[in-house]
């Protein structure tokens, strides 16, 4: 408990000098658009008073947060997808399995968390479809339905499985894992709109380059090296590659969600760029990152 509160104050000191930065910056600076990092420091905070609540209360009320994150970023990426009146009951079955995709992992229950949705929800999910009647528009609107699913509802699940399968170490992680994607997003997004020239794919999103990606990926797994001592009970060869491993699956998450976004809101441009607001622009990254982190070190560690 010491040590977990002590993590957290260097956070909430890092997290001051972060805020403080950002308004000298946006000041001196201030034919750019830091509105991104604005919502980004916004979004830490509010994270932060999430981790004091789940260490200093109870990891469940992490669990309850994270199911709440789950269900709106779900909620949001449905009302990006052009619906039919016989898509509204496979909805309502796909909201239906957060709680029951959270139940899991309050009893520990790793098998069927680890299948639920992957194979059961899967397999379930067209049933609401095929009772509505109707063929028209079937895969398209099941298959979107399960993506979805994968990546808003499975993906950030794993978050939450951290404090249960490691309840010592469990906090100390997931801050590890959720302050990395933050700064490799930042790092990415800043260099790519002052320095970046090269861009990954340009129809999908404007803003993520090259330079970008690599200033991400040394920076993190800088960070990575420093801090991991701190906050969780890795060795120091997979304190480095830790780093590397959330870089590289965050970067592949944010890149996946944004062409998931241009794919949907296809011409409605007003849409997108609001979009840069929203739950989805919040966790793209964590939907690669937390599971990939998750079974790694699960693989390789008995404290997992």
């Amino acid at each position: 408990m010491n040590d977990s509160i002590t993590a957290l104050v260097v956070v909430f000191a890092g997290l001051l000098i972060v805020n403080l930065i950002y308004l000298v910056a946006d000041r001196m600076l201030s034919r750019k658009d830091h509105e991104v990092i604005a919502f980004r420091i916004k979004t830490w905070w509010g994270m932060f008073f999430v981790f004091c609540l789940a260490t200093i209360i109870n990891p469940v009320v992490s669990l309850l947060s994270l199911m709440v994150l789950s269900f709106f970023s779900l909620k949001e990426y449905f009302s990006m997808i052009k619906t039919r009146k016989a898509d509204r009951r496979l909805f309502l079955w796909a909201y239906l399995s957060i709680p029951v995709q959270f139940y899991w992992i309050y009893i520990e229950w790793y098998g069927m968390f680890i299948v639920f949705i992957p194979v059961y929800v899967f397999l379930l999910l067209p049933m609401p479809r095929l009772i509505n009647k109707g063929t028209a528009g079937f895969l398209r609107s099941v298959s979107s339905t399960q993506w979805g699913l994968m990546l808003m509802v499975f993906g950030l699940s794993h978050l939450a499985y951290f404090q249960f399968a490691t309840p010592e170490h469990g906090a100390g992680i997931v801050l590890f894992l959720v302050l990395l994607t933050q700064i490799n997003d930042v790092v990415n997004y800043l260099v790519s709109i002052y320095g970046g020239k090269r861009k990954v794919i340009p129809t999908a999103n404007p803003y993520i380059t090259w330079e970008g990606f690599a200033c991400g990926f040394v920076v993190t797994t800088a960070v990575s090296t420093f801090i991991y001592p701190y906050l969780t009970p890795l060795d120091q060869l997979f304190g480095v590659l830790s780093g590397m491993l959330i870089s590289l699956s965050g970067f592949f998450g944010s890149l996946t969600v944004s062409v998931l976004k241009r794919d949907l809101l296809l011409g409605d441009d007003n849409k997108f760029k609001s979009s840069k607001k929203s739950f989805l622009s919040r966790v793209d990254s964590l939907t690669y990152a937390s599971p990939v982190f998750f079974h790694v070190i699960r693989y390789f560690f008995d404290f997992m």
